[in-house]
């Protein structure tokens, strides 16, 4: 994991001018970045200017401005309000990498004289908006934002539209709990589809669109918004959690009352003992924050001990007993230059956005993933405008959407492709996700060579120079033309007669392939390797799955409502490809395992694969692996949860535990190497 040091965090402030346009800067941002939600400015620009403007003060003590925003709760621009809060609702200090967590825990110490002996609280920092919740008699009657930490507005309109903070709880408890309000990707995604439909601008980010959505009082819709409590005080004298009870403890307590906690959440709450322990699990935070189905910007280390947290006490801005370890960017802005669009082998039509090159999590980005025609109308995108991107892990970047207040004069919608970009044939428009007209054709060489890839028919050496040479001479139009070649074809596409004579001979070996493989090969869409085999074992043979209506696709495990009469469809426009396989006396049958369901050393258990394989296993890719676990009685699995029985998992060549084993040590799923996994299957390795 890459962590940016401090010292590359922010820039240098040369003199007293440079400080007071900082400043200016600083102020100005912050009212955006606090106020309404709709910064211009990212996270790390943000940070960077307000660490330039901290470093200053630090340095020149004696000049610093009196009202400068950098002691300040939300750096004195969140709006306050009147509702006082029953305790001030601090920000926390920021560190950015190890050397700054041992300076904080060195502090601790001394103010504690003494080292802390009651270990530290480790939680996610969600990227949302703090808030306070006041349950009276086990009633949600009121939602405060934090303001300046003394005082915050009432947005106790959007009870009802926050998930983890129940209107009424099962227990008749009082007491204010205090945590962060948030969108998660998915209602994120909801939330901007709903802005778009009622004609306003969709948000840049979840965090501004929490912001907004907490304070818009007049919408004639409501988004639905995530809450985690990361706190809890006593409201109106009644005692909630006990005297003297830790971190930990208090928000046990909020969690059987009926809260969600920073406990509940994937990342979880840890009690460790030492800064050291502390830093692992912020780097192992930081390693499964991609798969997180929410933003986090840091990691939280707190004291755990109440009465230790006392005697630290607090300053104007922050406590002293905790501190917020700030991870890399992963969501930045940049600007959208141009978007380019492709054709799949399916013939979807796939834009890609160029961007200028930005710095996000470690890697320079210059390009990223847009969704569809629709969905870029939806974010009205310009070109030239710049634009929130995000990326985390090794998740291809996404642009969420434009800063709309930074639109240059001219800028221009992203233009729509009137012809196919890949033949110039027309464009079928009836679903979000437009195709060409001619489908498969369209991108006929992508899908051959797919088709005789090693998950499929494996056709070995049938790369992308052949199956172009094929094509222009007119010797293949489809999948099923590959089964009628001749080696005379094959030794001129190749250009030698031993190539030839090596390819007819692998063609001749892929007429045996199993149904799951050749079902594969055809393209269908919304199957790959995965789906074919159950689609193929479900039904046993190709007439079975030609014959087979929606409602009966459906009855194959993974196979939803949407899902269904687009594949019967599919396989319906491919009869004729399908009869001339058949014809060519290619296998269209699906060899029946013998075991009975639920037998083999894998009996009904939930395998995931993580990781390149190695000894018995090295030569099997991803979707043998799969087949593998299904023929040993198991299900493979593609995240590990709480049904996991097991992990394969390949250590990294850096030595570094995957995010995946990270999960699987955390719930207590077995982790098998791949040579301890192939002895286990041993038996159904052939």
């Amino acid at each position: 994991m890459k962590i940016t040091p401090a010292v590359e965090a922010l820039s240098v402030l040369s003199g007293r001018d440079d400080y007071e346009a900082a400043l200016a800067r600083l102020r100005e941002l912050s009212r955006a970045y606090y106020g309404e939600g709709d910064s211009p400015v990212d996270d790390a620009a943000y940070d960077r200017l307000r660490l330039a403007v901290l470093a200053w003060e630090q340095a020149h003590p004696d000049e610093a401005a009196p009202e400068s925003p950098t002691g300040l709760v939300g750096d004195g621009a969140a709006p306050a309000g009147d509702i006082a809060h029953t305790t001030r609702l601090l920000s926390l200090d920021n560190v950015f990498d190890p050397a700054g967590l041992l300076a904080w825990g060195a502090s601790l110490q001394r103010r504690l004289g003494r080292a802390p002996a009651g270990g530290f609280a480790v939680e996610p920092k969600m990227d949302g908006a703090a808030v306070a919740a006041r349950y009276r008699a086990g009633r949600l009657e009121q939602i405060i934002t934090r303001g300046d930490g003394a005082h915050g507005e009432d947005v106790s309109h959007v009870i009802g539209t926050v998930e983890g903070l129940p209107e009424r709880l099962p227990v008749p408890a009082t007491f204010e709990v205090r945590g962060e309000v948030l969108f998660t990707q998915a209602q994120f995604e909801t939330a901007n589809e709903v802005r778009a439909a009622h004609g306003a601008q969709v948000f840049a980010n979840p965090r501004n669109g929490t912001a907004g959505t907490l304070r818009a009082k007049d919408r004639p819709y409501r988004l639905a918004m995530t809450f985690w409590a990361y706190g809890a005080v006593e409201l109106d004298g009644v005692a909630f959690v006990p005297a003297g009870a830790t971190h930990a403890e208090a928000l046990a307590a909020v969690a059987e009352a009926g809260v969600r906690t920073t406990a509940d959440t994937p990342a979880g709450l840890h009690v460790v003992a030492t800064l050291a322990e502390a830093q692992q699990k912020v780097e192992e935070t930081a390693a499964m924050r991609a798969a997180l189905p929410f933003g986090i910007d840091g990691v939280v280390v707190k004291a755990n001990d109440a009465a230790e947290q006392a005697a630290a006490g607090s300053g104007s801005r922050f406590p002293y007993w905790a501190i917020a370890y700030k991870l890399p960017a992963v969501e930045r802005q940049t600007v959208l230059k141009d978007v380019v669009w492709d054709v799949g082998r399916t013939g979807v039509l796939a834009p890609t956005a160029i961007l200028e090159p930005v710095d996000i999590d470690g890697s320079t980005v210059t390009r990223a993933t847009l969704h569809n025609p629709a969905d870029i109308r939806r974010r009205d995108l310009h070109l030239g405008d710049t634009v929130t991107v995000y990326k985390a892990g090794d998740i291809i970047p996404r642009v969420q959407a434009p800063v709309t207040a930074l639109r240059p004069a001219g800028a221009r919608e992203v233009p729509l492709p009137t012809a196919c970009p890949h033949c110039a044939g027309e464009i079928n428009k009836d679903q979000e996700r437009w195709r060409c007209a001619k489908g498969t054709a369209c991108a006929l060489p992508a899908l051959i060579e797919y088709a005789a890839g090693r998950d499929m028919l494996d056709i070995d050496g049938l790369g992308r120079t052949y199956v172009n040479a094929l094509i222009e001479a007119g010797a293949v139009t489809d999948v099923a033309d590959l089964f009628t070649l001749t080696e005379d074809q094959l030794t001129a596409a190749s250009g030698s007669a031993k190539r030839g004579a090596k390819l007819a001979e692998q063609i001749g070996a892929a007429k045996s392939r199993p149904l799951s493989r050749v079902f594969c090969a055809l393209g269908v869409l919304g199957t790959g390797r995965s789906m074919s085999r159950r689609i193929a074992a479900h039904f046993g043979s190709m007439d079975a799955i030609r014959q087979a209506d929606a409602a009966l696709m459906q009855e194959v495990e993974g196979i939803g409502g949407e899902k269904a009469p687009v594949i019967v469809e599919q396989v319906a426009a491919l009869a004729p490809v399908i009869d001339k396989l058949a014809a060519a006396g290619v296998n269209m049958q699906e060899p029946q395992e013998a075991q009975p369901a639920g037998d083999g050393p894998l009996a009904n258990a939930t395998v995931v694969v993580t990781g390149r394989m190695s000894g018995p296993l090295a030569d099997l890719g991803r979707s043998e692996m799969n087949a593998l676990i299904e023929r040993a009685g198991g299900k493979a699995g593609s995240s590990v949860n709480s049904r996991t029985a097991y992990l394969v998992s390949a250590p990294s060549a850096a030595g570094k535990p995957s995010s995946k084993a990270l999960k699987a040590a955390e719930l207590g799923v077995t982790v098998l190497t791949p040579e301890a996994f192939a002895d286990l299957v041993a038996d159904y390795l052939g």
